[in-house]
């Protein structure tokens, strides 16, 4: 005897059938039960004289569909999921490259069934990971930017080295912005805000973690309220200041998230893009982000804000955005108004010279183009170099002491003879010189 395998709804209509057959109740009674007519119900009883118990099974079941994808589509789709440069995508990611670039248009559970058929692909019992308190996202687009670096072997070893990511996510929309970068230090981050304030303004708040380049590190035995008070700065949170952004500092990684896991999405999507795009330099990694990579991951990820009004603020009339985003420094102004950078002496230009200038404080940027420029209560003045000042040779001279009253009352007598002493021409003394 066939088995036939059922569900709980055709148990209940052959029970229904076979009620209204033995005429315990009648055909429209049975077909009010089952939801269908009574020329239904006289019709399923007919067939079930020829049929049997599986009148009520679905004739197609068991037999394959008439929507099936051809074995000639599926052979030619699991030939490019094998290859080399396939071989780490994913269902969902192999499913969007196939139409993208193949036009094999296939759900990305169909290439997943391929995939576990063929043997490429093994489906994994989710586990449940470490329990972190749901935060909702911010409403208006612009109110909070989450920032953060992903080291990563960007170009699996093609070409140049291409190792660090840095990035910027709208918390409210998950809009995102970010450039390849040599170095993950304060000059490479500064430029990549310098690009997002220039490309989409002033967000309102940014939140990362606590490095070094954007926190400066308690010290032993002091308390919050010493280093609030301190108010000590690192130069990315002295430039947040001085454009009006505000910073917040992440303790987890888990708590923001949602830079983590978009980190993640770029290791999976974007490593493999690049590969398929045969791309070897920075120049060109960073070209493939503006031109493609950003502008479909904005298109697809991305979500609109509960809030309907964008929060970025654009630059103040005559702010400048480069003195703001450069490596800040104070002097003090020597007597002959000149003042030290690291081993070399600087000079200010005579019409820049102010009265009360000397042994008050200057500040001193070095802009990310490499030029160094001084400000003086607000005011940029010329300055130029007067090289490194040599320092002073040992004294060997066994000589006495000269005496106190060397100057001989005010008759001293070392100039004589002066200019009668041998010189040499001019144009050596200038050679000698330089």
């Amino acid at each position: 005897m066939e088995r036939i395998a059922m569900s709980q709804q055709e148990r209940d209509w052959l029970d229904w059938l076979k009620r209204a057959g033995e005429g315990q109740v009648t055909q429209r009674f049975a077909a009010e039960k089952m939801g269908i007519s009574d020329r239904w119900v006289r019709s399923l009883l007919v067939e079930m004289k020829v049929k049997g118990d599986a009148v009520v099974v679905h004739g197609l079941r068991g037999r394959r569909s008439n929507r099936r994808i051809g074995e000639e589509i599926r052979a030619r789709a699991m030939e490019i999921v094998k290859s080399p440069d396939w071989h780490d995508f994913k269902p969902t990611f192999a499913s969007e490259q196939l139409a993208k670039l193949h036009q094999i248009q296939v759900s990305k559970e169909t290439v997943r069934q391929w995939m576990i058929a063929d043997g490429i692909w093994q489906s994994k019992a989710r586990k449940l990971r470490e329990v972190h308190p749901w935060r909702p996202r911010r409403s208006h687009y612009g109110e909070l930017v989450q920032w953060d670096t992903s080291d990563h072997d960007w170009l699996e070893g093609r070409g140049e080295p291409v190792r660090h990511l840095v990035r910027m996510i709208d918390d409210a929309t998950s809009r995102s912005w970010g450039r390849f970068v040599r170095s993950d230090g304060t000059r490479e981050n500064m430029g990549v805000l310098w690009e997002y304030v220039t490309r989409f303004g002033r967000a309102v708040d940014y939140y990362t973690d606590r490095d070094s380049m954007f926190a400066v590190a308690p010290r032993p035995g002091e308390s919050q309220q010493q280093r609030r008070a301190a108010d000590r700065l690192t130069q990315i949170g002295r430039a947040l200041r001085e454009l009006g952004i505000g910073w917040i500092a992440a303790y987890s990684p888990q708590a923001k998230g949602r830079v983590e896991r978009s980190f993640l999405t770029d290791q999976d999507r974007l490593i493999k893009e690049l590969r398929l795009a045969q791309v070897k330099t920075m120049p060109a990694a960073n070209d493939f982000l503006e031109k493609q990579y950003w502008p479909e991951w904005n298109a697809k990820f991305t979500r609109p804000a509960r809030g309907g009004e964008d929060l970025h603020r654009p630059l103040a009339e005559g702010f400048e955005l480069g003195s703001a985003l450069s490596h800040v420094e104070h002097r003090i102004v020597t007597n002959n108004y000149t003042f030290p950078y690291y081993s070399k002496n600087y000079q200010i230009a005579r019409q820049d010279v102010q009265a009360g200038m000397k042994r008050q404080s200057i500040r001193v940027e070095l802009w990310l183009n490499g030029d160094l420029k001084a400000r003086y209560q607000g005011r940029y003045v010329e300055i130029s170099e007067c090289g490194i000042k040599p320092s002073p040779a040992p004294k060997t001279s066994s000589r006495q002491a000269v005496r106190k009253d060397h100057n001989a009352g005010g008759k001293s007598r070392w100039m004589d003879g002066f200019w009668n002493q041998p010189s040499p021409p001019l144009w050596q003394a200038i050679a000698d010189f330089k």
